[in-house]
């Protein structure tokens, strides 16, 4: 039997197959960050994923980084998420949301009046961020989080797992790259502070540790998640030994006993992040590698055990497990809708 096909248990999380849906931003929330149909329509066409990770979502209003970017922060967001699950649901997936603070990636022209831009540090993102209301703006230049504070946002991760769970998620998973938020805390570039959430790379992983237990705490290690991407310098990030750093994450994360690791392939040569996070995390794993239909059952082959995560792949075919599974050819999609509302190059791709 391919591999790919064979059902799989990540905690308490049970895959009927081994073909996850990476979460990918799409802006397709309304302004308040509320889901709408076209979105639970776009989730329930991919419900034949073993599990589908739904995209970056702020636990908070200060973590929004996007226009249109989905919270779950407000009973009406709670609500519309909670229609997609149900669409999900009824058409036998499984699907956990992705907790996605931006930090210092954000800008005043996206966020309600009055709501902050907070990182680590000082340190504004060097690069510029698409505003519906002002066109291309320069990131803001954030406010330091105190001690406390840092705290407070722990305790909204908590807050926010749950809140996916009243909207029916089957778990949560913490972003924990591209230059959001706990990356910003755990590389050495972004990281200046002298309390202890910084210092050496224990001190750097001590938020994103302090995340994953508020939403372990709030509903259970076996329902959360984690994904990284060692080498990763996305929106602005910088560290002195990335492999270092995030193996010792992976070594904290692993004592929490959480449901899996989502890793990204590393993004240049000298780190193999797969190998780091079998190392150094265990076997729960979801492997994440721009996978297509002529390698994917090697991959996991290689990697028993583990999941693969698909991304672009599922935004021009919706039903990519029956193409997987039937060899049929993989359609294109149009990058020009990949973030403009609307629901064309959403839900508008035809099934086989």
């Amino acid at each position: 039997m391919n591999p790919l096909f064979e059902p799989l248990a990540l905690g308490d999380l049970h895959l009927a197959n081994r073909i996850v849906m990476a979460p990918m931003t799409r802006n397709r929330a309304g302004a308040d960050g509320v889901p709408g149909p076209l979105m639970a329509e776009h989730y329930a066409q991919r419900a034949a994923a073993g599990l589908i990770v739904a995209e970056g979502t702020w636990p908070s209003a200060e973590g929004q980084s996007y226009c249109r970017q989905p919270g779950i922060a407000t009973a009406a967001q709670v609500a519309g998420w909670k229609r997609v699950t149900d669409a999900v649901h009824a058409r036998g997936g499984r699907i956990v949301l992705q907790i996605m603070h931006g930090g210092r990636i954000g800008s005043h022209h996206i966020k309600a009046a009055g709501v902050a831009t907070v990182a680590p540090s000082a340190l504004q993102a060097a690069g510029e961020i698409v505003t519906d209301s002002a066109g291309m703006q320069p990131y803001d230049m954030p406010q330091a989080l105190s001690t406390d504070a840092v705290r407070a946002v722990v305790h909204g991760y908590g807050q926010a797992a749950l809140h996916a769970r009243a909207a029916g998620f089957d778990g949560v998973e913490l972003h924990g790259t591209s230059g959001y938020l706990p990356m910003q805390f755990l590389s050495s570039g972004t990281n200046l502070r002298t309390d202890h959430y910084g210092g050496g790379a224990a001190q750097r992983a001590r938020f994103a540790i302090e995340c994953l237990q508020a939403m372990a705490q709030a509903i259970g290690s076996a329902r959360v998640g984690l994904r990284l991407n060692p080498g990763n310098t996305y929106n602005d990030t910088s560290d002195e030994d990335s492999a270092a750093t995030h193996a010792e994450l992976m070594r904290q994360a692993a004592a929490l006993d959480l449901a899996y690791l989502h890793v990204m392939r590393a993004p240049v040569p000298d780190i193999d992040a797969f190998a780091l996070a079998r190392t150094h995390f265990g076997e729960r794993l979801i492997l994440n590698d721009g996978f297509g239909p002529d390698n994917a059952a090697q991959s996991l082959q290689a990697h028993p055990g583990a999941a693969l995560s698909f991304a672009r792949h599922f935004i021009g075919n919706p039903d990519l497990v029956e193409r997987l599974r039937s060899g049929q050819p993989l359609a294109r999609f149009d990058r020009k809708t990949l973030y403009t509302p609307g629901a064309a190059g959403y839900t508008d791709y035809a099934m086989a």
